[in-house]
């Protein structure tokens, strides 16, 4: 996953008929063990998660759209 400060998250539900969680990325924090994301979703609260594979997508921030801060 090649996510950068400012582009979107979905993660996907576990449970049927629960929505999608949404957010945009804060931070991306590289380590060894893979990345892991600071996100604030959509609720406004804010955590750090290292999705797992297939679990989420990322919504790039188009091109020439301004770096939030």
């Amino acid at each position: 996953m090649d996510a950068q400060v400012g582009d979107r998250i979905v993660v996907e539900s576990e449970r049927v008929g629960q929505p999608d969680r949404e957010g945009e990325i804060l931070e991306v924090i590289p380590a060894s063990y893979g990345t892991r994301y600071r996100v604030r979703w959509d609720d406004g609260r804010e955590t750090t998660i290292r999705p797992s594979a297939g679990s989420s997508r990322i919504v790039h921030r188009p091109a020439g759209a301004p770096t939030p801060t």
